[in-house]
């Protein structure tokens, strides 16, 4: 199971490369890397779905990819700080942290079954 989970965590990171590549792509290896970056991602994201629950990884996923994807704006882009967008990050990042731990043991007593 935490293979899985792990599969979700890395599938994000890609998530953030994708979504920087979709904005900041301009040649075709850059492009490349994007579209590679999209197939990873939604392959390990439909890898993991398959084994856990699914509205809890797309949760996971999609929380972890947005606030990474505005982490690396901040970091590597130059966009700029607010502390209202830091403390929804944060909020986000705590929902996301306390809906997997939630789902976490109903889903492996479930694949348990299986």
């Amino acid at each position: 199971m935490r293979a899985q989970w792990l599969s979700v965590f890395i599938a994000a990171f890609f998530e953030i490369g994708w979504v920087v590549g979709l904005k900041h792509a301009s040649t075709v290896l850059e492009w490349t890397g994007t579209i590679i970056a999209i197939i990873v991602s939604f392959y390990l994201l439909i890898q993991a779905g398959s084994k856990l629950p699914v509205g809890t990884v797309y949760a996971v996923f999609t929380g972890l990819g947005t606030a990474g994807t505005v982490l690396s704006g901040i970091l590597f882009f130059g966009e700029p700080v607010k502390v209202e967008k830091l403390i929804l990050i944060g909020v986000l990042l705590i929902g996301v942290i306390g809906l997997k731990t939630l789902t976490g043991k109903p889903s492996e007593q479930k694949g348990a079954e299986s």
